[in-house]
């Protein structure tokens, strides 16, 4: 590693293998993937890390439930991880699990370390014990723990980690930022459990202040005003509580010792011996799972190159956990590792829920969203492309482009749709929508229409550019504005940036009309000029978009004449974009469809998926096959009335109602390879831009229909055809023997918005 290049190491909680991943374990991967990625490609030594979390009373229950030893039952649910991370290309550098030996050993050398320096004691414990969230919680016998179910009663001869040793340091290290905690929100709720519950010192406050050293305040006792103003800073004077380094409260010994063996079950990494007891110990499942960080990079292995990776990688500098985990991570772990003289991670942020039907996804609700239902569903939008030249790619080469593909398409939702750090919803619907009106709408017809028209009007070759309106789209800062929303994980602000951005250039090219330019030769360098800053822009929006969709992004890289996108982040020419990186004379790669509009159909597709994967148990099992690529009913391309009578019965009114007429402007034409009759536009309706495949191509050459205002039928269901989709019919009327269509238009003069409904 040279001395300019940074190290950056990342992880995701490693996930617990009680059940099959869902939607939730994937939004927490993604982001890393993401974050990764980003890194990467800024030149920074980057190590990503992921896993499961393979021991305690749980595994062990569920695994007898089903019959099977714990080893086997984690060996599947393990792998189905491992295999989703594969079909989604996620690019963690490890995978490791709590069961390896590598684990083991470094669990128990962490173990011997930390009782070497009388961080551990041996007593005895009874409590209310949550077999859900393997942790001990306070309250009487029956108290409901945070997973909703009943605590068990459990005694038990345990090891006890001096926990409470180390309050004043983990609320100074969090409150100076030294610990970075994300949101504020978990920072503060951090802070709340270290400094401890207030409300017993402030009633003991008002308790001297209004009785006698034998009295006692009766129940609902009214306190009067003119009590002091700030309770705390009596009790500070007392000595009843303490400041921080900042000068905040804190109640001493609110932090308590934490047990870290069980001997009620045997299913983990037994505690080193001989030690003090008779009974065999198990290490707590906190103390041996967050220390995954750590084994996964060399901590406690014999070998001197792993040895070596531990030092050049560690600390961490971030771990990514669930809202949930939270204490665990920024609590626990901390004093675990100043306990054993090793250093900090230098940042955690927790993310929010995951919500399906407004809880978050967990096996024991029945809500949960597999991660598998998406990309089979979304895979069905890239089919298996037919009579291509070159070789014969195998079927698994384009089922993985399928994956890739909708991969990409949950990656953008979710980082889009929900604001890192906070809960939010998922659903069906609301993911169709996102996708045709941000990617297929927008990102996808901004690429298509671009490099048509530069397929079109200048051969297929990026166009030359005098740079007189280039500035328009170089927002300066643009670069800066989506690196910091990055950094702070704040993805859905990056994205909108970049939407914003690709907006304006949407914008552009409507009022430009290249379209209207490409008809008058003196002209020429105008043109040249529009479709170069739509090209550039698309460059650098792609190269923005790269982490988010790195599977959709290629593709476009591609088509720009660009070659392999992840070569160009390698050698990092996706950081510090310069406006002019497309020269001109760069042939276009092969053009084809980025995202085909998804139908609603889609939504009923996927919630048949779910439904038959219901009775899934934690076995692995495989994925169910693709549906069939039909889901939709299929509508005719073009809609031409016949001259003269017709013998067609009459229809009601309420039948023709049900037909919507609407005013369209065709942006883009161009011919499909080996289909001679067919030209596939895409119109813009004012509120949407959809692709129509129409059987004109015998009639109208494509620039003959750029720009002008047609009628479409709008409710038609999409159809497929030569693997694209048509969503809608255009609106002609047939003429002379052959049968020439006339298209029902209205001129640029008229005065009717787009998408107005004719009636």
């Amino acid at each position: 590693m040279s001395e300019a290049q940074k190290k950056f190491y990342l992880t995701t909680p490693i996930y617990y293998v009680n059940a099959r991943p869902h939607i939730g374990h994937a939004y927490t991967t993604i982001a890393a993937d993401v974050i990764a990625r980003r890194h990467r490609l800024l030149g920074d030594d980057t190590y990503f890390l992921t896993g499961t979390d393979e021991h305690g009373q749980k595994v062990q229950r569920s695994a007898a439930a089903v019959g099977v030893s714990p080893q086997k039952f984690t060996d599947e649910v393990s792998s189905s991880f491992q295999n989703l991370w594969k079909r989604m290309g996620i690019t963690n550098d490890d995978f490791i699990r709590t069961t390896e030996p590598r684990h083991t050993q470094a669990v128990q050398k962490l173990f011997q370390l930390l009782y070497d320096r009388d961080a551990i004691y041996l007593s005895t414990y009874t409590g209310q014990y949550s077999v859900g969230e393997e942790m001990f919680v306070e309250g009487p016998p029956g108290t409901i723990g945070p997973d909703g179910k009943p605590t068990e009663t459990v005694t038990e001869e345990n090891y006890f980690f001096r926990l409470s040793n180390y309050q004043e340091r983990l609320i100074n290290l969090i409150e100076s930022g030294e610990l970075a905690i994300q949101p504020e929100v978990r920072k503060n709720e951090v802070l709340s459990f270290l400094r401890g519950d207030f409300n017993a010192v402030t009633v003991r406050v008002y308790d001297e202040a209004l009785f006698s050293d034998t009295q006692h305040p009766p129940p609902g006792t009214i306190v009067p005003a003119n009590l002091p103003a700030d309770p705390l800073d009596i009790a500070y004077e007392r000595g009843w509580v303490l400041k921080s380094a900042s000068g905040k409260y804190y109640i001493p010994g609110a932090l308590k010792d934490l047990s870290i063996s069980r001997t009620s079950f045997k299913w983990g990494i037994p505690v080193p011996g001989p030690k003090q007891g008779e009974a065999e110990h198990v290490i707590y499942v906190w103390l041996d799972a967050l220390a995954n960080y750590m084994t996964a990079i060399g901590y406690g292995s014999d070998d001197p190159a792993e040895q070596e990776k531990f030092k050049k990688y560690w600390p961490a500098d971030l771990h990514l956990v669930g809202k949930e985990i939270i204490r665990f991570h920024c609590v626990y772990w901390p004093a675990f590792l100043l306990a054993a003289g090793l250093p900090l991670p230098r940042a955690i942020t927790a993310h929010g829920w995951l919500l399906f039907e407004e809880s978050k996804m967990s096996k024991s609700r029945g809500n949960i969203v597999r991660t598998e239902t998406i990309l089979d569903a979304f895979g069905t939008l890239k089919p298996k492309p037919i009579d291509l030249p070159g070789p014969v790619l195998s079927d698994e080469y384009w089922k993985h482009e399928q994956d890739l593909f909708a991969s990409d398409v949950l990656r953008y939702f979710l980082l889009r749709e929900i604001p890192f750090g906070q809960d939010g919803s998922f659903s069906f619907d609301a993911l169709i929508q996102r996708y045709n009106s941000d990617l297929a709408n927008g990102y996808g017809n901004l690429v298509s229409r671009t490099l048509s028209m530069i397929q079109r009007y200048k051969a297929g070759k990026i166009p030359a550019n005098d740079g007189s309106q280039s500035q328009r789209f170089l927002l300066a800062d643009i670069q800066n504005r989506v690196s910091n929303s990055f950094s702070d994980c704040r993805f859905d602000q990056s994205l909108q940036q970049i939407w914003n951005f690709l907006g304006s250039v949407d914008q552009y090219i409507s009022e430009a009309a290249p379209w209207k330019l490409a008809a008058d030769e003196s002209r020429n360098s105008d043109l040249e000029t529009v479709l170069y800053t739509a090209a550039e822009s698309i460059r650098i929006i792609t190269a923005l978009l790269y982490p988010v969709m790195p599977g959709t992004t290629a593709k476009v890289w591609s088509q720009l004449g660009l070659g392999d996108i992840e070569e160009a982040a390698r050698k990092g020419e996706l950081k510090n974009l310069e406006w002019g990186g497309l020269k001109p004379g760069t042939p276009l790669g092969p053009l084809g469809p980025i995202f085909p509009r998804a139908d609603k159909g889609l939504i009923q597709l996927m919630t048949d998926i779910e439904t038959n994967n219901a009775s899934t148990t934690t076995k692995t099992t495989e994925p169910p096959a693709p549906a069939p690529q039909s889901v939709v009913s299929a509508p005719s391309a073009v809609a031409p009335a016949t001259e003269g009578a017709t013998e067609t019965a009459p229809i009601a009114i309420d039948d023709f109602v049900k037909i919507e007429l609407r005013v369209a402007r065709v942006l883009v034409a161009e011919r499909i390879p080996k289909a001679d009759k067919l030209l596939r536009l895409e119109v813009d309706l004012g509120y949407e831009k959809r692709q129509i495949l129409a059987g004109i191509a015998a009639w109208y050459a494509p620039e003959e229909l750029l720009g002008r205002r047609i009628i479409i039928v709008a409710n038609l269901a999409p159809r497929k055809m030569r693997g694209l989709e048509s969503h809608g019919m255009l609106l002609a009327a047939s003429h002379g023997e052959d049968g020439k269509p006339i298209l029902a238009t209205f001129a640029d003069t008229d005065e009717i918005p787009l998408g107005s409904r004719l009636k």
